[in-house]
């Protein structure tokens, strides 16, 4: 039985190709609105024509917070729960069901899984949990990109995870980044003291490959008062380790690497992005105490993001390749078995495997 009012909420641009699957995805809300940013492909068209209530506003200059809250404006006041997602989202069946059994009167957001990029096999790689689910008054857009929405509520901002809610990202990938870089240098502009653009704006240089902007940044970020999440903290670290590595210097990206796993010790990422800066530079030892030491970790972060190769076989298969160098070769095998385990149509993990066990059968000999 429905209890609330449910509004499916996105902007767009030349996204026709999205629209049927995304429509289809979304039509367990009671309405879908979609805000047209400028579409010449049919988008808004085939929109209209699958049932859902478009509107076409220019964003000019464009800023994400802009068109979000444009778009949120778009949503009836009437409407109890709002739900923000991006044509290249869909939702797993069954989604409106799991949100009314998950909320409440008096919860003003809720969060869920968001698998952000996928394997070639199909299963999950990069995972976090979003916050785009929300009420109709309580909420504004901010940051001119990597926006998030703020609470503006007078009561106390009450949330819930979800429960059976998961978000499935399927990105155009030949959709230009080309405006997030100006973009975050004026969020860092207007705010100065903000960690949240100052990461982000760090991070986009280490995705540009501008080593030393991502180190200069990230530092900055480092030292702001407002910078109190460790597990930020510790992933602008890494950043900042892979960038020193890629300028060679191999001493300042190991101390890094140490930081960042002391600023977050119970998450594997620091681990196994150290211990892969260490297998391109043959230092077996190093490269199996890492594997070791992050396997002692069991559990995903449920507050951060999840990169899928440390929890998919790459820490055994390291483990693998370090024991098999150091002549190793029972923990070699115990380490290929259990990478092939996470990984059955990988041939070379198969054969990986093969040849550690015709090692042992020949000392055996």
């Amino acid at each position: 039985m429905k209890k609330y009012k449910v509004c499916v909420y996105a902007i767009c641009k030349n996204e026709v190709q999205f629209v049927d699957r995304w429509v289809d995805s979304m039509s367990e809300a009671d309405l879908i609105v979609v805000t047209d940013t400028g579409s010449e492909d049919g988008t808004v068209e085939r929109l209209r024509k699958r049932g859902v209530k478009v509107y076409v506003d220019k964003i000019e200059p464009w800023r994400f917070d802009v068109a979000r809250n444009i778009s949120l404006s778009h949503v009836p006041e009437d409407v109890d729960i709002c739900v923000c997602t991006d044509l290249d989202e869909l939702f797993n069946s069954g989604w409106r069901d799991s949100l009314e059994r998950s909320w409440e009167l008096n919860i003003k957001k809720g969060s869920y899984l968001y698998n952000w990029s996928f394997k070639r096999d199909g299963t999950p790689d990069v995972q976090f949990n979003c916050t785009k689910i929300h009420t109709r008054n309580d909420y504004k857009w901010v940051y001119p990109v990597h926006e998030y929405i703020k609470y503006i509520g007078k009561e106390e901002e009450t949330q819930t995870f979800i429960d059976g809610i998961t978000l499935n990202h399927f990105p155009d990938n030949t959709k230009s980044r080309g405006s997030y870089l100006p973009l975050l240098k004026l969020a860092v502009k207007e705010f100065p003291e903000d960690d949240r653009s100052r990461y982000y704006l760090g991070r986009e240089y280490l995705f540009k490959e501008r080593y030393k902007d991502c180190i200069n940044t990230l530092r900055k970020y480092l030292s702001l008062r407002s910078a109190v999440w460790a597990d930020e903290r510790s992933a602008a670290m890494r950043n900042i380790a892979y960038s020193y590595y890629k300028l060679s210097d191999v001493e300042k990206a190991c101390s890094w690497y140490y930081r960042a796993i002391a600023e977050s010790p119970k998450m594997r990422e620091p681990y196994v992005e150290f211990a892969k800066m260490a297998y391109n530079l043959e230092e077996w030892n190093k490269v199996c105490y890492l594997v070791e030491e992050a396997l002692k970790i069991k559990e995903k972060s449920s507050t951060y993001i999840n990169m899928g190769y440390s929890w998919d076989h790459t820490l055994y298969d390291l483990g693998c390749i370090s024991c098999y160098n150091m002549r190793l070769y029972k923990k070699a095998y115990i380490f290929a078995k259990k990478a092939l385990e996470k990984s059955p149509n990988n041939k070379r993990l198969r054969n990986n495997l093969k040849i550690v066990g015709n090692k042992i059968k020949s000392l055996r000999a």
